[in-house]
């Protein structure tokens, strides 16, 4: 009995030392693994973001000046069209007929004229020998006069004409992009009838976007005490996700304050060679810096937030974790510009810091393209 006893004792123990300690599967434990990124300088220009809609430099009606049946539509709706295309032509009939009419009447009054110069040089030779009266003279020289206004009178009559027969050809004011015609060949038209199609232009084009006041009297006072440049770029991400690929230049800023929104009216006209900006399209827009801004930064992941403030967790010399207070600037593009709390070069951990606490040992990897 004493033997079985002593047996059963000598393999507890044998067990005991063959099974590993808590504390040894925690060192032996593999590191957590966590993806880290470095500080970095890098160029990250202060930028706000605001809400703007694309504005056709020019945008008019077409109208008829003088009344007529079309003749003819020479253009496609949707068309590019330069200035000066000939757009609609109305019957002109009847306007030729008026110029002509004119012109037989100002060379009716010509004729008049010569016959009342005629008359004045004879008065005259008359006078001076005594044979008429003065006021003979009087009444051809009053004649003549009358004979070179109406001269006046028709030719200014005649300019009327020409400009009447000339709004029979309905040209384009700009190059710009035809609308959809409202009227056809064979229809009436007149000063009285509405827009016969719309003509916008497109290239350049202009976005206009409000700026609250508060902003833009603290971007005034900055760029005054040279903190800022007066200069922006101006980007465009379009409504479908897209950036616009050309760069915009502000041209305009209201001088007044809108009272219902307590905004400032910008302005900025992009380049639109492919009209890939139509007008009235709502789009986003970013206004950046023009001079560079070499600051210390993180990706935005890597930055954790609790009740005394911003903090990252560094992974230091080896490998162990260490939690770092941070002051956060602000934020552009996905990084973090830190204004304190850290150097260049140090890592910090932007995945996984979930699994770790300060002072363990980690497995970092560097995140791509860090």
């Amino acid at each position: 009995m004493r033997g079985s006893r002593i047996l059963a004792a000598a393999l507890l123990s044998g067990l005991l030392v063959a099974i590993p300690s808590q504390t040894a599967l925690a060192q032996q434990a593999p590191a957590p693994g966590v993806i880290v990124a470095p500080a970095a300088i890098m160029d990250l220009r202060e930028s706000a973001d605001f809400t703007g809609k694309v504005v056709a430099i020019q945008k008019v009606g077409i109208r008829a000046r003088v009344s007529g049946f079309l003749e003819a539509v020479n253009f496609k709706e949707g068309d590019k069209v330069p200035a000066g295309a000939l757009l609609y032509q109305v019957e002109d009939g009847a306007y030729r007929a008026a110029v002509q009419e004119i012109e037989g009447q100002i060379k009716a009054a010509e004729a008049a004229r010569q016959l009342a110069v005629l008359e004045r040089d004879r008065a005259q030779q008359l006078i001076s020998s005594n044979t008429i009266s003065q006021a003979r003279v009087d009444t051809a020289n009053a004649e003549l006069a009358k004979a070179e206004a109406e001269i006046v009178r028709l030719n200014g009559s005649k300019q009327g004409a020409d400009l009447n027969l000339s709004y029979t050809k309905i040209i384009a004011p700009f190059e710009g992009i035809t609308g959809l015609t409202s009227v056809d060949v064979g229809a009436l038209v007149g000063p009285d009838s509405d827009a016969l199609v719309t003509l916008t232009r497109l290239d350049p084009i202009y976005v206009e976007f409000p700026v609250a006041t508060a902003i833009f009297l603290e971007y005034r006072q900055r760029a005054l005490r040279g903190e800022v440049g007066r200069d922006a770029n101006v980007e465009l991400l379009l409504p479908d996700g897209t950036t616009y690929p050309k760069k915009g230049t502000i041209n305009f800023v209201s001088s007044n304050v809108a009272q219902g929104t307590d905004t400032v009216t910008v302005r900025a006209e992009f380049e639109n060679p492919d009209y890939l900006l139509l007008d009235g399209t709502l789009v986003r827009v970013t206004l950046e810096a023009t001079d560079k801004q070499e600051v210390l930064a993180v990706p935005q992941q890597a930055i954790q937030r609790d009740q005394q403030g911003a903090f990252v967790m560094v992974v230091g010399a080896g490998e162990k974790v260490e939690l770092r207070r941070v002051d956060v600037q602000r934020t552009a593009r996905g990084q973090a510009v830190i204004a304190k709390g850290l150097k260049e070069g140090e890592r910090v951990i932007t995945d996984g810091v979930g699994k770790v606490r300060p002072g363990i040992v980690v497995d970092a990897a560097l995140a791509t393209g860090g």
